[in-house]
Parts: structure tokens; C-alpha cells; sequence
């Protein structure tokens, strides 16, 4: 694939300005891709009337439980819930009814005003839900609460200006930062829920074209479910998935190589978006043992058959993992994805 590129802006240093191919040796790799970042431009914020600012709802398929009482914060809880269940989250969006020559000023970030359950097939609904439209669907990683997943989702939805359906698959992460291992088990329950609801939108008659995104250890959650889908269903269906975004990814890199084998053409759809800086994945390295893929050098992945964008230099912060939602070019970069298909 032609590698893909913005008009680069003044503002940074022009040294950005050559950066040219971020995998190694691709000239020699037919199926590899190389993707373009530059530097920094002004904060994309979405546009009043389209998008999820306008249209403020986002799908859930979920397998925590309801948390007590559940008509406010928090609505989900990190407990585990037996079977798949499907919400709609109606949120609050941005304020920006402020206008200035600089362009929107946010008084307010996104946030679940209320959650409302739906009855029956949780699988079967979230299909019918995005029947007719493009759908974003992310899977959130580690560390995460359902609300500060529904706020990448919606964040990630408005950064890149989607005008289609905006879906999460929240899984029933603690949301501690010691709570590593009860957060893998619980990734590992989540992968037949998620190959469900995948299922039954990609062989609805009527089913939305998905792109996926998938954040740190949600790539594992999300990579297990793929090859629980294919064992089922084969190839049938996989023409509505359009997009499939890893960032960050947590996962063993040779775990993630097994998993590539197993994913037939799909993995020309993949784009991995990592940072050798990620101080959240070398704990995790720590931890789990293994390199985590997501903080590898591009290098590491030639001769894969995927594009991969080396955004080390675009990580900022103390943890340096959320570059897909804090930093514009990366997020321009899933845009350019999403829009090329």
C-alpha cells in the first residue's frame, strides 16, 4: 500500500519533515505497508452537526455487570457478567458553544448521561443497532472503567470526525493498575462475546461495515476472538470488516505472530500503531514476561504483511501508551485509514 500523507505543517521542526517510511526494509516486502507521520497540527475537535457530537449515542456490547442501581455512574461494574449484554450509552457531549478565531473551546469533555439496556439476543440487537452505517467499534484495553472507555470511544469517534456509528466491546477490566492478571482472565472470558457480536453483524443481511480499533490489551481480547470467529464461520462475512487498528498492542509478539498465521488475507487490513518509549507495556513486558508487541521497533515486524506506524516520537507523557486518542497526527493516521478502507 502507497504509504499515506498529510500537508505537513510549519510549526515543528523540519527534521520531522524526513521521515519517510517507518518499516525497515520495505522495499522487499510485498504485503508491507509504511505509513507517514508529521508534525503536530491545531487539535482536531469534530465539527457541530456531524458525528458523535451531533448524534451523541454510543452501542455497547458488554460482558461486565450491571453495577448497583445502574441509572447513574457507575452503570457497568468489573465484575463478570455470564452472558453478552447490549446498551445504549447517551452522552453528554463537548460544550463548545464557544467560538473563537482558534476555533472550538471545549468546557466539558464527553460523558454517559444515562444507559439503557436492551432485551433479547444482546448479539442479535447490537447487529440490528448498525444496520446501514459505517460503524467505529473500539475495544478498550487494561486499566479501564466502562466510563473512561466510553471516553476514548467517543473521543477517538470525534477526533476523527466519523460521521458513521460509534460501537464499544467493554469487557469487565478492573480498572486498577494492579489488577493486571484479573484483567488478562478477563480479556480471555470476553473473546467468545466479542466473536459472537462480531458474527452476527458481519452475516447480518443488512450489516454495518466495521472498522476496528483496539487499544493495548484489547488487541489480545480482540485477536482471540477473530480466530474463534474464523474457526466458526471460516471466511463468510469478513468483507464487512474494513478496517482493523491495533494500538499499542499488549500481547506477546510471538503470540501475536501465531495469531497473524491464523488470520488468512485479514491481515491486510491491520495497522499497528506502536512506541518503543510505552511505559505501561514495559511493565507489562515485566510482568506477562515476553516483548509486548506494541512497543517494538517497526524492524520487528517485516516480512509480516502488515503496515505499521512507529509513533515513538509522537508518545508524550509520564505512561506514553494513548497515543491513538492524545496525539493529532496519530489520530490522523486512523482517519487516513478509516477513509481509505
Amino acid at each position: 500500500p502507497e504509504p499515506m500523507s498529510d500537508p505537513l505543517s510549519s510549526r515543528l521542526s523540519s527534521a520531522f519533515l524526513s521521515r519517510r517510511c517507518l518499516l525497515a526494509g520495505l522495499a522487499t516486502l510485498p504485503l508491507a505497508g509504511c505509513i507517514e507521520l508529521g508534525p503536530r497540527r491545531a487539535h482536531a475537535t469534530g465539527s457541530i452537526g456531524t458525528g458523535i457530537a451531533s448524534e451523541p449515542v454510543l452501542h455497547v456490547a458488554t460482558t461486565r455487570r450491571l453495577a448497583e442501581g445502574g441509572k447513574r455512574s457507575p452503570f457497568l461494574s468489573a465484575a463478570r457478567a455470564p452472558v453478552l449484554t447490549y446498551a445504549k450509552a447517551q452522552l453528554v457531549p463537548p460544550d463548545r458553544s464557544f467560538m473563537g478565531r482558534v476555533g472550538s473551546v471545549v468546557t466539558s469533555d464527553f460523558r454517559v448521561q444515562t444507559l439503557d439496556v436492551q432485551s433479547g439476543n444482546a448479539a442479535e440487537a447490537f447487529a440490528e443497532a448498525l444496520r446501514g452505517r459505517d460503524t467505529l467499534l473500539f475495544v478498550h484495553g487494561y486499566n479501564q472503567t466502562f466510563e473512561s472507555a466510553a471516553y476514548d470511544a467517543a473521543i477517538l469517534s470525534d477526533g476523527i470526525r466519523f460521521s458513521g456509528n460509534t460501537a464499544l466491546f467493554s469487557w469487565a477490566s478492573k480498572g486498577g493498575l494492579l489488577d493486571y492478571g484479573y484483567d488478562r482472565e478477563s480479556g480471555l472470558l470476553a473473546r467468545d462475546p466479542l466473536a459472537d457480536a462480531l458474527t452476527a453483524t458481519f452475516n447480518d443481511p443488512f450489516g454495518a461495515r466495521v472498522h476496528l480499533v483496539a487499544h493495548s490489551m484489547g488487541t489480545l481480547v480482540t485477536m482471540e476472538a477473530f480466530r474463534a470467529y474464523r474457526d466458526r464461520n471460516g471466511d463468510k462475512g469478513l468483507d464487512r470488516l474494513a478496517t482493523l487498528t491495533l494500538a499499542s498492542p499488549d500481547i506477546d509478539m510471538d503470540v501475536f505472530k501465531a495469531h497473524l498465521n491464523r488470520m488468512g488475507n485479514l491481515r491486510e487490513k491491520i495497522t499497528v500503531i506502536t512506541a518503543t518509549n510505552d511505559r505501561a507495556l514495559d511493565l507489562s513486558r515485566r510482568i506477562a514476561g515476553g516483548d509486548r508487541a506494541g512497543a517494538l521497533p517497526a524492524s520487528a515486524f517485516a516480512g509480516l504483511g502488515i503496515k505499521v506506524v512507529d509513533a515513538t516520537e509522537f508518545a508524550s507523557g509520564l505512561v506514553r501508551h494513548d497515543a491513538f486518542v492524545a496525539n493529532d497526527d496519530v489520530r490522523a493516521v486512523i482517519k487516513r485509514t478509516v477513509e481509505r478502507g
